[in-house]
């Protein structure tokens, strides 16, 4: 599958779910879990971005937390979606193809939330968009990273795809050190193994 073709998938569930929220397979319709429990242990300081932020849960959250808000996600129909329901608040969501980054957001970033949108892109992009993630980070920026995982012998035909155990590590190759890697079993979601991780730049 294409880039294109995979940003028409996404964008045709937007659209098709007509404004109702529980019609979107992914959206979980609150503050990932993981995230929230990271803001519970973390002072938000600077600017903060979320990737793919679909209905914009957790940027909600890295904005209640103190955080300077950027939401980005390919879909037009999610972002138009969040821009109304959330016209109270100061974050910027946009249109973004994280392919296509201006220099302007480039290492301009002291945390960055990442889930489940790697595994949304064709397996050949992986070690692409992981490199565009690391690059929006400023010296010393936090990464906290949440993936399905694929055990060894597991197939999906996606999308997505779930990443295996060192894929996610890949951030190490883009200047990123790993603070921590946890990974979980669990029943729900696309895949039985969860992975959870925090990178730094370095």
């Amino acid at each position: 599958m294409s880039i294109e073709k995979s940003n028409d998938f996404f964008e045709s569930i937007y659209k098709s779910s007509e404004g109702d929220e529980k019609k979107i397979p992914w959206a979980t319709l609150d503050t990932n879990e993981y995230l929230a429990e990271y803001l519970q242990q973390h002072i938000g300081e600077g600017k903060a971005i979320v990737i793919g932020c679909g209905l914009g849960h957790d940027a909600i959250a890295l904005d209640e937390a103190g955080f300077d808000v950027t939401a980005i996600d390919i879909s037009q129909t999610a972002i138009a979606w969040c821009k109304e329901k959330y016209d109270y608040t100061d974050i910027d969501f946009r249109v973004q193809d994280i392919f296509e980054l201006p220099g302007e957001m480039l290492g301009e970033y002291h945390f960055i939330f990442e889930s489940l949108t790697i595994q949304s892109l064709p397996l050949e992009y992986r070690n692409r968009i992981i490199g565009a993630i690391a690059s929006l980070m400023a010296p010393d920026a936090k990464l906290l990273a949440v993936a399905d995982g694929r055990k060894e012998g597991e197939t999906h035909k996606g999308p997505p795809w779930p990443l295996e155990h060192n894929e996610l590590r890949l951030f190490q190759n883009h200047g990123c050190e790993e603070l921590e890697f946890s990974i979980f079993e669990g029943e729900r979601g696309l895949s039985s193994l969860k992975f959870r991780a925090v990178f730094k730049k370095c």
